[in-house]
């Protein structure tokens, strides 16, 4: 059975976590957790597809363990009861380091991605349409946890909002329009469209089963080539989102995200090490305008370490949000937004996860 829309993803989520998978799992249905393992404390962490809030039915325990050299748990609890384990003798993540694990959910089984890269195939013990939560504790720092169904032609968006685990809060809108509380980031009517989620994968033959109509891109590495080229399927609208993540490289000097509308960069986000500031500006016909550099608080973007972009498309300007924060807006200078329908990245950094 397929359904008709995406749920909205959970952004910069506090751990321990526990939070709806609206409609439950549904075969096709793709869950990305993303985030960093702590270094400093614990040895485990663990992401659980359950019934309910109480964890005494789990449908798929996923569960890394960093003792004994490494290796990773799998198993199914029914009515507080554990069963067999399954485990995985190998360790894929690293403590102090950023991970996407993609959770597949499948008619007969979850296959799951670790950072691009198939790892492990959990055959169902029970129904999994019986879960409609996802559960997440133990030693991590979560960025995100986006859903897509995989298997759906493109549909209209119908969320009402963004779910945010902790509150976002943006400036109030211009010139007397009504103030959305904190936390909340509004969809408007939405043209007909499709988000993408970009994946890579390590070896062929590997491939989840994807729409027909506009499938993922995969790669042939477990890393995304750079600089990354993709399209935005639709263009820009009121209420799209583009989420990003990845690592900025140690010695990293400079990286750039760009919106683009033909030849036209719409929009040009800039991080520049260099000069310590995020530089924001537009190119059209090749001449650059004015530059915005002003930020409500210090460089988000540390050498060396794992970040999150979250662009959200509003009918005046982009909002953007860097690990779960607000950092500023970005007023529209190119207004036709379905033009603006490709995304560049480049530069200094390590991608983990495009969400188009």
């Amino acid at each position: 059975m397929a359904f008709s829309c995406s749920q909205a993803p959970y952004l910069n989520p506090a751990v321990p976590f526990s939070g709806t998978i609206q409609g439950g799992l549904q075969d096709g249905l793709q869950i990305t957790v993303n985030g960093t393992v702590l270094s400093s404390s614990g040895s485990r962490f663990a992401v659980d597809f359950q019934t309910g809030f109480s964890g005494n039915d789990i449908a798929f325990h996923f569960n890394p363990r960093f003792e004994d050299g490494g290796y990773v748990v799998c198993n199914t609890r029914q009515k507080r009861r554990w069963g067999p384990e399954e485990r995985k003798m190998h360790m894929p993540l690293q403590k102090g380091m950023p991970f996407d694990l993609c959770f597949l959910v499948q008619s007969s089984d979850f296959k799951v991605m670790v950072n691009g890269s198939l790892f492990v195939q959990y055959f169902h013990r029970v129904p999994f349409h019986r879960v409609d939560t996802i559960s997440v504790n133990g030693s991590v720092q979560l960025s995100y946890i986006s859903f897509q169904n995989s298997r759906t032609v493109p549909v209209q968006p119908a969320f009402s909002m963004v779910p945010f685990s902790q509150p976002v809060c943006f400036p109030p809108r211009p010139r007397g329009r009504r103030q959305k509380p904190p936390g909340v980031w509004p969809a408007n009517p939405a043209p007909i469209t499709q988000t993408v989620i970009h994946m890579v994968q390590s070896a062929p033959g590997q491939m989840f089963s994807q729409t027909p109509a506009l499938p993922p891109m995969m790669y042939p590495h477990p890393a995304y080539p750079m600089p990354f080229v993709t399209t935005i399927p639709g263009g820009l609208y009121p209420s799209k989102s583009i989420i990003l993540s990845g690592t900025v490289l140690p010695s990293a000097q400079r990286f750039h995200i760009n919106l683009c509308s033909g030849s036209h960069i719409a929009f040009h986000l800039n991080p520049r090490f260099d000069e310590n500031a995020v530089v924001r500006n537009t190119q059209i016909n090749n001449c650059w305008g004015s530059e915005e550099r002003s930020l409500p608080r210090k460089m988000p973007f540390v050498r060396g370490q794992s970040f999150s972009v979250w662009i959200l498309c509003d009918t005046h300007c982009l909002k953007v949000a860097v690990d779960g924060q607000h950092l500023f807006e970005y007023y529209h200078r190119l207004r036709n937004l379905p033009a603006i329908n490709k995304l560049e990245v480049g530069g200094d950094i390590q991608l983990t996860h495009v969400q188009t």
